[in-house]
């Protein structure tokens, strides 16, 4: 079949990508170097094709042609000509068939192939020699999406009480999950919602997300990714999701019947439970790996142009990303294309912000990473963008790349000093406490001298990369055979501790101490300034076995198990009460950093010993002490003339110790709101306390208490 009657015209350069009009679709390609460009039309199978047309006109490098009357349900890709000269960086193979980088929703699957390779794979003079092997009928094919007439989706509900009449940032609490592992086994959804975005949007994991009281859930990649082919010939997958090869287009296997409004129809859900939406982005590299990669996208389009080489040995590319390559957002036509991309999932998918996955390459530039890169500054001037969430992860494995605290105003970033220090103060290691209070003071060392806020911190005790809570409190080793790589893979220091005994245990004792650790970081995650982050499913007991780099378990070891137990319930609660205790008390999340004490009547913080003295330089320095309580305090944001605040005892010691109230003036009780004691454990507490003469009493060992005081006076 051959398309007749088709009337092709130069078109427009912009915008980029396949844009429906009334007439037809416009197609513009970006490429500095091609020689020539074929846009290749597809039924709407993606099997057949249909035409092979070259793109007639050429404006500034951008290849544009309209074709009229071109029915919208037909698929397309691009084969594109120029020199294969990979010692000077060009890679043009016009074998290949080619995504469109600004493709917004794709048809058929990713197989793999040796016609991939724009070289012959057994070739002595590797990704020098030249492969004449068509891979058209091995690729996906980019389907035509007509935009114009989306219907806007619903802002997020403002469901909040009159202290919260907004939702900042500061008062977010966000929730890491991955579209499939939260689905595929939630109880009552359809064969055909689970694993995808329509699961999401089931009124029941709606429900849950809101009983929860998280405000914000951060997405695992859902942009189009792909499987690496070492990964694929051990019969494994990509399943976290962090190998992009298209920017617009909505991962295909989250998906039902192959239509955006799907993803659409996920935010919306979620936006009217009053719950924002933010993705986790990778630009900072492509599926494409290193010299030796398949051409899919950016590598037969322009390799040159998308990809960082090194100067003086073009072949080979920079790696700042420990993925094969680097995307260069220093090319002008590159950055647009990440620009566009961002403001395509804001505007027209609804997504509330975007957490970017090694955001340190993102900001490099040839002298190195910079905080005022291209990159950043179009990022503050636009309109949109500027608007939104925007998270930081601070790290790539380039020279330099550490670079917590470093990015621009109105950024936050994942704080793994804060992840580090909870963890090992928990465990129990010397010398934690000057540490320790700096990352529960909301990271001031790290961001206040920039001007910036707590809610620059995004703190946490897991995430997807790492052990689950569970088995931080159940493994000292990684457990990683299944990946195929005998357990060399993943963080090998993870500061987690098995509390007597190597995984699963029968042990009531042991059993006993991990739930206490584990609800101490929780706690302390809940009541730390700065924004908290909870990794979905340590709610609920979630274990991969000792895992801690579950990236391509597809199975049961990563999807979360919805199977009702006592045990996992009850974490549940208590989790539940830390979220509701947390937006209770505005206090827990100042606009700005505190740095007064509870005498002065501002916003507060202070620090005590055990014995209910405030800590002095030597009290810090003291290595083998593990007992700390901290008051905070503050005037209810509604109620100005409201003085209240919060006592936090964290007893991180093997042994149970004794603690005194510390004395407050103004404070004549304190109310026992929260605790992590084993219930059978004699606190001596009745869950109030008189005034007057200092109170002791006993801590339980590896456990803390939070109390209630309100000041004399207040309303």
């Amino acid at each position: 079949m051959r398309l007749t009657n088709m009337l092709v015209t130069p078109g427009r350069p912009y915008p980029l990508g396949a844009s429906v009009d009334d007439s037809g679709v416009n197609f513009a390609l970006f490429s500095a170097h091609a020689t020539a460009v074929y846009l290749c039309v597809y039924d709407a199978s993606g099997v057949n094709e249909l035409a092979r047309v070259a793109l007639p006109r050429q404006s500034d490098h951008i290849w544009h042609g309209h074709i009229e009357g071109l029915a919208l349900d037909c698929c397309y890709g691009y084969r594109v000509d120029g020199p294969y000269q990979p010692e000077l960086g060009h890679r043009f193979n016009v074998n290949k068939l080619l995504l469109d980088p600004y493709a917004k929703l794709l048809q058929g699957e990713l197989i793999d192939h040796p016609s991939h390779y724009a070289y012959q794979l057994q070739h002595p003079d590797a990704d020098l020699s030249f492969c004449s092997l068509d891979s058209g009928d091995f690729m996906p094919k980019c389907k035509i999406v007509d935009t114009r007439n989306l219907s806007p989706i619903p802002a997020v509900a403002k469901e909040y009480d009159q202290t919260q009449p907004s939702l900042s940032l500061r008062r977010s609490i966000i929730y890491e999950m991955h579209v499939k592992g939260f689905t595929q086994l939630f109880p009552d959804l359809t064969e055909a919602e689970r694993g995808r975005f329509s699961g999401i949007a089931n009124a029941n994991v709606v429900q849950y997300i809101k009983n929860l009281g998280v405000t914000a859930v951060e997405l695992l990649p859902v942009q189009q990714f792909a499987s690496e082919p070492f990964l694929q010939q051990k019969q494994l997958s990509n399943y976290w999701g962090y190998n992009s090869i298209g920017f617009f287009a909505p991962h295909q296997a989250y998906l039902n019947n192959a239509d955006i409004n799907e993803f659409r129809q996920m935010v919306a859900a979620l936006h009217q439970s009053g719950i924002e939406v933010l993705l986790d982005v990778v630009y900072n590299h492509t599926a494409e790996g290193d010299c030796r990669g398949p051409s899919l996208c950016f590598r037969g389009i322009d390799n040159l142009s998308y990809y960082r080489l090194h100067p003086q040995q073009p072949r080979y590319y920079i790696n700042d990303t420990g993925c094969g390559n680097s995307v260069d957002l220093s090319n002008p036509h590159v950055l647009r294309l990440v620009m566009d991309s961002l403001r395509y999932w804001v505007e027209v998918m609804g997504v509330d912000g975007f957490r970017f996955d090694l955001a340190a390459t993102l900001g490099r530039e040839p002298q190195g990473f910079n905080v005022n890169s291209s990159f950043f500054d179009a990022i503050k001037q636009d309109p949109v963008l500027s608007q939104v969430r925007l998270i930081a992860e601070p790290w790539d494995i380039g020279p330099g790349g550490y670079q917590l605290g470093h990015f621009p105003m109105g950024w936050s970033e994942w704080n793994d000093r804060y992840r580090d220090t909870v963890r090992r103060f928990w465990r129990g290691d010397a010398g934690m406490l000057p540490e320790f209070a700096r990352r529960f003071h909301g990271s001031s060392d790290l961001f206040e001298h920039a001007g910036r806020r707590p809610s620059a911190s995004i703190n946490f005790i897991t995430s997807h990369d790492g052990f689950t809570l569970t088995d931080l409190v159940s493994y000292r080793q990684r457990h990683n055979d299944a990946n195929g790589e005998q357990s060399r893979d993943g963080h090998q220091e993870n500061f987690s501790d098995n509390c007597g005994m190597e995984g699963v245990s029968q042990d009531l004792h042991i059993q006993a101490l991990r739930t206490r650790q584990s609800r101490n970081m929780l706690t302390t995650l809940l009541l730390s300034q700065g924004v908290p982050m909870l990794l979905a499913g340590d709610e609920l007991g979630h274990s991969q076995q000792g895992n801690n780099n579950a990236y391509c378990q597809d199975n049961t070891t990563t999807w979360l198990s919805w199977q009702q137990d006592i045990q996992r319930d009850e974490q549940l609660q208590f989790t539940r009460r830390l979220i509701k205790l947390r937006q209770r008390f505005p206090l827990l999340c100042h606009r700005e950093y505190i740095h007064d004490s509870c005498t002065t009547g501002s916003p507060a913080l202070d620090w005590f010993c055990r014995q209910g003295s405030p800590m002095t330089k030597t009290l810090w320095s003291e290595a083998q002490t593990r007992t700390l309580s901290v008051v905070i305090s503050g005037e209810l944001e509604a109620q100005p003339q409201c003085r209240q605040a919060l006592l936090l005892m964290l007893n991180a010691d093997d042994e149970s110790l004794h603690f005194t109230l510390p004395t407050i003036s103004g404070i004549s009780h304190w109310d026992c709101l929260i605790h992590t004691q084993d219930s059978g454990f004699d606190s001596e507490t009745k869950g109030y306390f008189a005034g007057g003469a200092a109170k002791q009493f006993l801590l339980q060992s590896k456990s803390l208490m939070v109390f209630y005081a309100q000041f004399e006076g207040a309303n």
